[in-house]
């Protein structure tokens, strides 16, 4: 599995290692400094764990392991970690706050971070001036927010963009809300939304 940032390309192997090369200013290649990388070199893996998913926000990394634990990595000024505070780290570390839950897909903003766990929660956190972490605020976030949809429904894909973010849920309604200023979030406006919004895709599946 591979993803790619701004300037940094991350990849998982069959056997569970993450690699790292590129611009590696914010540790967000994982290797322990911030020095770049010209070819692959392997993260040192986290004791007993190995990684199944990775996902490259612009200068930030995020893996899941075999067991659903969540790790990020790399540039945290606006807390896109999920670690409680706004500092860089060097190598994969633990998001302690989703410890307690199954991480099932990961997505990467510019400075957001979106996950997805088995049981169809999603939570997001990290730059927040236009709403896309879903908490129905502006306000920044540097531990997860349980985004909260209409009926409780549980989702089934999740997706970021630059500064907005996208749901699929079960009940195959698709929902938007960030920077919407260009008409990406498909409401029919350009504007922005902290919250939630419905968006109508006929026979999405």
């Amino acid at each position: 599995m591979i993803a790619a940032g701004a300037e940094h390309t991350a990849a998982v192997t069959e056997d569970g290692e993450i690699y790292g090369w590129g611009w590696g200013r914010y540790g967000n290649l994982g290797l322990g400094d911030r020095n770049d990388r010209f070819v692959p070199e392997k993260v040192s893996s986290v004791e007993g764990e190995k990684m199944v998913l990775v996902a490259c926000g612009w200068r930030h990394t995020i893996t899941v392991s075999s067991s659903g634990s969540l790790y990020t990595y790399g540039w945290s000024k606006y807390g896109q970690l999920g670690h409680g505070d706004f500092e860089d780290h060097l190598v994969p570390h633990k998001v302690e706050a989703l410890k307690d839950s199954s991480t099932s897909q990961i997505s990467g903003g510019w400075r957001h971070t979106m996950a997805l766990t088995s049981d169809g929660k999603l939570y997001g956190w990290g730059w927040n001036k236009f709403g896309q972490v879903g908490a129905g605020d502006n306000a920044d976030h540097c531990s997860p927010a349980q985004v909260n949809f209409p009926e409780e429904q549980k989702v089934a894909q999740v997706a970021c963009g630059w500064r907005h973010t996208l749901a699929f849920t079960e009940k195959k309604n698709v929902f938007a809300w960030g920077r919407g200023t260009s008409g990406q979030l498909g409401h029919g406006e350009i504007v922005d939304r902290w919250f939630l919004f419905n968006v109508f895709i006929q026979a999405l599946i």
